[in-house]
């Protein structure tokens, strides 16, 4: 490879990883990653009814999966 081509491309990666940096800084400072809420929602939300109705989705989904493996099986008969 030529040298020149080296240099671009050293140039550009730096460029990216600069930008990157950049945006990450900027994201934390401004509190993008922050969720205050988070573990206050979880405990105000978190009960035995929503308990339930997630692990009847579960199930619903088990049974919609093994419907749907039932069904690729199929083979009519000649």
């Amino acid at each position: 490879m030529s040298e020149n081509i080296i240099i671009v491309m050293i140039g550009i990666s730096t460029l990216l990883g600069a930008t990157s940096l950049a945006a990450l800084l900027w994201g934390v400072k401004t509190g993008q990653f922050d969720d205050k809420s988070k573990f206050i929602d979880a405990a105000r939300f978190d009960n035995e009814e929503e308990l339930r109705d997630a692990v009847m989705m579960e199930e619903k989904k088990k049974a919609r999966k093994q419907k749907q493996e039932k069904k690729k099986h199929y083979m009519p008969v000649d």
